[in-house]
């Protein structure tokens, strides 16, 4: 038994994870490497390997000959004989060769070969380990920030947090864990590359999934999340069990599991809404925590148009028209959000709307299910500019005019 050949292919597939057929393979194609360096040709070489014990011999089949003109695939009938007497004229001889009769440089490009067929291992089974993890979450160390970018250590595999993955006022420090959600692996000569994101909306999704039991099981479904990365989340959730609340199972009891995936986003506001079927009950919802009178969708168009009361229409819209912004993202539907008063004007709503319903102010409003909202409440704005939409991401959004002439 060959031990120390076998003990170290078991530490290789230890820990480098290299299978051990795979190094006996290798081995064996050095071998026959080594001898076509020392003898010019392979084509008549034989090795013989026993894969439990790792005891291999080496032959060379050579023809029986009178004469020889080729001494590797070529032996004399004298040589023969010393061999095996029974062997003829013509026969095959089987000639045991020994590795340690090879030249210095035939035993140098055996061992190349090896060592390369070790690193290519190497790199495949920890590409192999991460491909795997592609579209999840995983844990990283901070180790350095190179320019504007953070090399972090995955563990068996650096990877590369680029500046655009990175969320705005977001600083580590060396050694911090953090949480990263891995976008792409591709596999190079030198070796996986790994691409991560602290800014994909997945990233809040996984962390869920690792909070929430009925996500992870699938008793309740995230359909759809919308996120501006540092500020602000909205969440779709539908559940599969009717008695199951999708809301309250994610934000679960006194907020503990919402708020562990607050803090591991670095206090990032998190919405959490119903999900429905119907386009106009979804609208309401995504524009929580602003209260809505009435939603006009059309699902071929995919627009919709919503009417708030005045005193809601700068919380509908949001801080910099965030609000409206990620309730489209989330549901898909371009919204023109328009008040009260605008609606009125335009004929949208009759001319005695208000003696209608018989009410001034904020009391007397009927409003569907407004989620869960987590982190400070969205801030009224009197003041909204008709414009705000023009800030990144928000062309999908269409906002009326308060003064019309």
């Amino acid at each position: 038994m060959n031990t120390e050949l076998l003990e170290a292919l078991d530490i290789l597939e230890k820990e480098k994870n290299i299978s051990k057929d795979v190094m006996l393979e290798a081995i064996e194609n050095s071998l026959l490497s080594a001898c076509k360096n020392h003898f010019g040709t392979s084509d008549n070489i034989k090795i013989v390997m026993d894969r439990n014990t790792c005891d291999y011999s080496v032959y060379a089949e050579r023809e029986v000959v009178e004469e020889v003109f080729d001494p590797a695939i070529e032996i004399s009938l004298e040589d023969a004989e010393k061999i095996n007497p029974a062997l003829h004229i013509g026969d095959i001889a089987q000639v045991e060769l020994h590795s340690k009769e090879f030249g210095r440089i035939a035993t140098q490009n055996a061992k190349n070969l090896i060592l390369q067929k070790i690193r290519e291992e190497e790199r495949k089974a920890v590409f192999d380990q991460y491909f795997e993890k592609e579209k999840d979450i995983v844990t990283g160390i901070v180790q350095r920030y190179i320019g504007k970018n953070i090399s972090v250590n995955l563990g068996k595999a650096d990877a590369i947090l680029t500046e655009n993955e990175q969320v705005k006022g977001e600083h580590f420090e060396p050694t911090e864990r953090i949480k990263l959600y891995i976008v792409e692996v591709k596999n190079t000569p030198k070796g996986p590359k790994i691409l991560v994101s602290r800014t994909h909306p997945e990233l809040v999704k996984r962390l869920f999934e690792s909070e929430v039991a009925e996500v992870k099981d699938g008793t309740v479904e995230i359909k759809s999340i919308a996120r501006e990365a540092g500020s602000r989340t909205k969440m779709a959730v539908w559940s599969n069990d009717p008695n199951v609340d999708p809301v309250g199972a994610c934000v679960g009891m006194n907020g503990a599991r919402v708020n562990a995936v607050v803090k591991e986003l670095r206090g990032e506001k998190i919405d959490i809404i119903n999900w429905d079927e119907n386009p106009a009950l979804l609208i309401e919802n995504a524009l929580s925590p602003a209260k809505v009178i009435s939603v006009m969708a059309d699902p071929d168009e995919k627009i919709a148009g919503v009417i708030v009361p005045d005193y809601q229409l700068s919380l509908a819209i949001g801080k910099e028209g965030q609000n409206a912004r990620l309730a489209a993202r989330l549901t898909g539907y371009k919204i023109d959000i328009k008040s009260e008063t605008q609606a009125i004007e335009c004929g949208d709503l009759p001319e005695n709307y208000m003696e209608q319903m018989g009410m001034v102010g904020e009391e007397g409003y009927t409003v569907g299910e407004e989620g869960y909202t987590v982190g400070e409440e969205e801030e009224e704005y009197d003041d909204v500019p008709a414009d705000a939409a023009d800030e990144d991401g928000a062309d999908e959004i269409e906002f009326v005019e308060t003064d019309e002439e």
